[in-house]
């Protein structure tokens, strides 16, 4: 019989090599340079405290633009990177002037050390991306409460992230089919590519060679509701060609996975090239596809910007000059922008 001072330590010891584990993650989804500046009190950004059970423990912050609302304005949910702050990103990606511009109120979960030591979010744990579980459910009750206080359609609401904010931005769209319109996807993960810190480390590194698109597609169903999914969301993929954080061929699964999903074959309606190095392919009829895939061949890991663009975002940590402002682009995908040509 093991004595309970014996059954605190072995508890204290998988407690240690769990984090340990997570820290390994969020270190190999991080580059080489400094964490981005913190931002001052420019934005009307507010902590929200009162969004529900949080069974996740993730900080929900929201922007509020100046001006009135117009009735019925969509509802775009961010999620930050590792080693980020909600605002900061939100801030050099675009999302903020965005905003502003379009008078669009935005959710801004973050996460916190005590979850993640690297603050990302845990993409890989079924107890975070299960539907109504963890990190999951908390930003399921952050929607809900910021569409009702914010009036909101709510048959416009988005979600986007970046690298393990992208990841969970999938994972949400599989968990909750019916809460989103569409998504989009900064150098993230398929949906179903790992279950552990060990098997996520290996994925990030190297795709898995023996996906087959049935098997992509069952993923995302096996993490939908019980007879939920029957109009998918849309999807917006971006993924730079020279990423050594996240291998590309991983974008090109979650492109396999989504378009299947959606009942296309691997060949996509359009495969066009808007500037030197930047491909965009589409599946689903001309000027609303279901899903569209931009690689962009000299980028490495991070978010595309365009800092000289009105709104184009700032270069920085995790932001990369590409000479593209992939919010404006999105948001067009989406259907709330109409300024990218």
């Amino acid at each position: 019989m093991i004595r309970a001072p014996r059954l605190l330590r072995a508890a204290q010891n998988l407690r240690r090599i769990g984090n340990a584990a997570s820290s390994l993650v969020s270190m190999a989804w991080l580059p080489t340079l400094a964490a981005a500046k913190p931002i001052g009190a420019a934005w009307r950004v507010t902590e929200v405290t009162d969004f529900g059970s949080n069974p996740g423990r993730l900080r929900m912050l929201a922007y509020a633009p100046e001006r009135s609302l117009p009735a019925g304005a969509p509802l775009i949910v961010v999620m930050h990177g590792c080693q980020q702050d909600a605002v900061g990103f939100a801030t050099d990606a675009g999302w903020l002037d965005l905003a502003k511009r379009l008078r669009i109120p935005l959710v801004l979960p973050e996460q916190t050390a005590e979850n993640n030591r690297g603050r990302c979010f845990n993409w890989f744990r079924p107890d975070d991306v299960g539907r109504d579980r963890g990190e999951a459910m908390s930003v399921r009750q952050m929607v809900r409460t910021a569409a009702k206080r914010f009036g909101s359609d709510r048959r416009r609401v988005f979600i986007v992230g970046l690298s393990a904010g992208g990841a969970m931005a999938t994972a949400m769209l599989a968990a909750y089919p019916a809460v989103f319109a569409a998504g989009a996807v900064v150098a993230g993960m398929p949906v179903g590519a790992a279950s552990t810190s060990s098997m996520a480390l290996l994925r990030m590194r190297r795709a898995s060679p023996f996906s087959s698109r049935a098997g992509l597609v069952a993923a995302v169903r096996a993490a939908a509701p019980a007879g939920g999914g029957k109009a998918w969301p849309r999807l917006s993929i971006w993924q730079g060609g020279r990423d050594r954080t996240i291998d590309p061929a991983n974008a090109e699964a979650l492109a396999a996975q989504w378009s299947a999903l959606h009942g296309f074959d691997s060949i996509p309606a359009s495969d066009t090239e808007p500037a030197t190095g930047v491909r965009r392919r589409a599946w689903g009829r001309a000027g609303h596809p279901a899903v569209e895939f931009w690689t962009l061949a000299s980028m490495g890991h991070g978010f595309p910007v365009d800092p000289a663009t009105a709104g184009g975002g700032r270069s920085g940590p995790w932001m990369v000059d590409a000479g593209v402002a992939a919010a404006q682009r999105i948001a067009a995908f989406w259907g709330i922008d109409r300024t990218p040509s």
